[in-house]
């Protein structure tokens, strides 16, 4: 089956298969949440991102994947990507990973702070963490070095095709925000790079790469 990344709320999960990493995406909520399931195709380790809601589904991604979750990671504190995390973790024991400046905002405790240049292992695989800030304080992407591939890259709400996450509310910043996507995302990762959002269809760096001046210029 071919990946496309298109997924819908109340719909399947889309399944894309590495030589080492099987990941499932799933769509949840009138908000269209996206949930990631990463696998580990030597141990089965998997790390989930994004609890977002309706833990039943997550919870079966999570068994479709094998069963047992080593790790929740949220990538920011707003309220829609957290609805399920308590449930998921109650019914799982998965150690929890957020951003350090959004930690003590989500509904569970946090066992893992991270921030710039941390990691978050799984298994045999590892997840480099990608501190962006302007849409939450602690607002976290997860990338992947696939040994045999393309860099992949989880960008919560800081990424999405046609522009950065939104920054209009009190307490976020657009100059935080595009800075850090600037240089901390397009002058690291090469154009192959994929990316998966926390909301709609994915992308690649190489897609979005012409159009930061415009997004620079229009402010969002």
């Amino acid at each position: 089956m071919t990946y496309t990344g298109v997924v819908r709320p109340g719909g399947p999960a889309d399944v894309r298969e590495l030589s080492d990493l099987t990941i499932r995406k799933l769509a949840v909520s009138a908000m269209h949440n996206n949930v990631y399931l990463l696998t580990s195709v030597a141990t089965g380790a998997q790390l989930l991102i994004d609890a977002a809601d309706e833990a039943p589904r997550v919870l079966a991604l999570v068994a479709s994947g094998g069963g047992g979750l080593d790790a929740v990671v949220t990538t920011h504190q707003h309220w829609d990507h957290v609805r399920a995390l308590a449930d998921v973790v109650a019914a799982t024991g998965a150690r929890t990973v957020a951003g350090a400046d959004d930690a003590d905002a989500l509904p569970v405790t946090v066992d893992e702070r991270v921030g710039q240049d941390d990691t978050v292992t799984f298994g045999d695989i590892t997840l480099d963490v990608v501190h962006l800030r302007g849409h939450t304080p602690g607002s976290i992407a997860l990338a992947y070095e696939d040994p045999e591939g393309h860099t992949h890259l989880w960008t919560g709400d800081s990424l999405f095709p046609g522009g950065i996450g939104n920054t209009k509310n009190p307490g976020q910043s657009f100059d935080s925000l595009i800075e850090d996507v600037t240089t901390r995302v397009f002058d690291v990762y090469d154009d192959d790079t994929w990316f998966y959002p926390g909301h709609g269809d994915d992308s690649t760096l190489g897609a979005e790469r012409p159009h930061l001046q415009e997004w620079r210029d229009r402010r969002w």
